[in-house]
């Protein structure tokens, strides 16, 4: 289970005023010393993001924070993080001091937590200390539950954790392609082996997706794009679905059949990450840019850039010689949107490998209440060469909402 990626574990944030002793606390709930622990209030900066098995739950993150009452204009900012992290997580640790009473800081932090339905719960901390009946009135009178907990002694770690698990969020039926495919079924892999492949391994999505249709008892058939053709004329009947890297899209919608479903992995990973029905809504305005509007091009991670790259170099390329207009585009990395989103016409954002899908939704979530549309690569990829409503195929939903927007007027020979 350590080999299991951070965007695919739940996500635990503790959260609470300067010098609670959420580090302390983070420290007794992994077993080591992970976080640098002081008594000086704001030790702890910038998020701190440790991966354990919280066990018999499962894979798990644990995220150490600054505080909520941090001071000065870069204690804002830190602030500004750590809501960040909490609107991203799929649970709250709320962490209150047993000698003090809440404070407004702490009260404000709770109603934002109740106005946006993140699960959390409290704990009191420095319970070998002593507790204030007064913050235990104050909590019975708010309705809140809780438990003391003493990150000194250890009292009170282990109920905490056992809490914890019956509180998580249980695991849905969310599935890259489990649902697509049945047993004895063959599904064909699509897995280009170009110059920006990594070396000796293929991507996160490519592996879910090999791994979803062998736990189906399905037959797995892998094949790069140049040995498709041969590889579908050695199966005795077609396959049930074909999935392929979205860059070789235009070149295996050529080959597979018209009966046979397919797909690619990015508009999986939509569905999977974030909000398909969302990403085909804002193909509408890739027909309606003008000279001079505003695309961002948002990756989720920061890797180095090859001459051929998808994000930086090829998108931005297929975009402009479709759209034949002169586009400002923008291109940012890491875990944060740019402050002047609302700045923006249209933003493409990455397949979501790197990011939760809690992280991914409160993304969509924030270009939605900004009114700027969203799509991803593999959408826009897919739609640019003329591959859409085709790698729809698999999903009722998606087709229904494509035929709400007929925009296809498609030429693919510039691309």
């Amino acid at each position: 289970m350590r080999t299991v990626s951070q965007s695919e574990r739940t996500h635990i944030a503790f959260v609470g005023k300067r010098n609670v002793g959420k580090s302390s606390l983070v420290n007794k709930f992994i077993g080591q010393d992970l976080v640098i622990v002081s008594d000086t209030p704001g030790t702890t900066t910038d998020p701190v993001k440790k991966a354990m098995e919280l066990l018999p739950y499962g894979p798990v993150v644990l995220i150490d924070t600054a505080g909520i009452d941090d001071i000065g204009e870069l204690g804002e900012k830190r602030i500004d993080k750590t809501f960040k992290i909490i609107s991203e997580a799929d649970f709250v640790i709320l962490v209150l001091d047993a000698n003090e009473k809440i404070s407004e800081e702490e009260k404000t932090f709770i109603k934002y937590l109740n106005n946006y339905e993140l699960p959390f719960f409290t704990v009191i901390n420095k319970s070998d200390q002593g507790i204030n009946f007064e913050l235990v009135d104050e909590l019975h009178s708010l309705g809140i539950k809780y438990l003391d907990v003493s990150s000194k002694t250890g009292a009170g770690i282990n109920e905490l954790k056992e809490k914890v698990m019956t509180l998580l969020p249980s695991e849905d039926d969310q599935t890259l392609l489990g649902d697509l495919i049945r047993k004895d079924e063959v599904i064909v892999l699509v897995i280009p082996i170009d110059p920006g492949a990594p070396k000796g391994r293929v991507i996160l999505p490519q592996v879910q997706a090999l791994r979803e249709s062998l736990d189906k008892n399905a037959i797995v058939v892998v094949a790069q794009d140049k040995e498709l053709d041969s590889a579908l004329k050695k199966l005795s009947n077609p396959p049930k679905l074909v999935v392929t890297d979205s860059q070789a899209i235009k070149i295996v919608s050529e080959i597979v059949p018209p009966n046979v479903q397919l797909t690619t992995f990015s508009i999986l990973m939509a569905r999977y990450k974030g909000d398909l029905l969302e990403y085909i809504r804002g193909l509408k305005k890739i027909e309606e840019l003008k000279n001079g509007d505003r695309v961002l091009i948002a990756e989720a991670c920061s890797h180095h850039v090859q001459d051929d790259d998808i994000g930086t170099i090829k998108i931005p390329n297929w975009l402009k010689n479709y759209t034949q207009k002169s586009l400002d585009i923008n291109i940012v990395n890491g875990h944060d949107f740019p402050s002047n989103l609302s700045d923006y016409d249209l933003i493409i954002h990455c397949g979501s490998c790197m990011l939760t899908r809690k992280a991914t939704m409160a993304r969509i979530k924030q270009a939605k209440a900004l009114g700027v549309p969203i799509v991803n690569y593999g959408v826009t990829i897919s739609y640019l060469h003329g591959a859409i409503p085709r790698c729809l195929q698999p999903f009722d939903e998606a087709i229904s909402e494509w035929k709400k927007y007929p925009i296809s007027k498609i030429n693919v020979t510039y691309l």
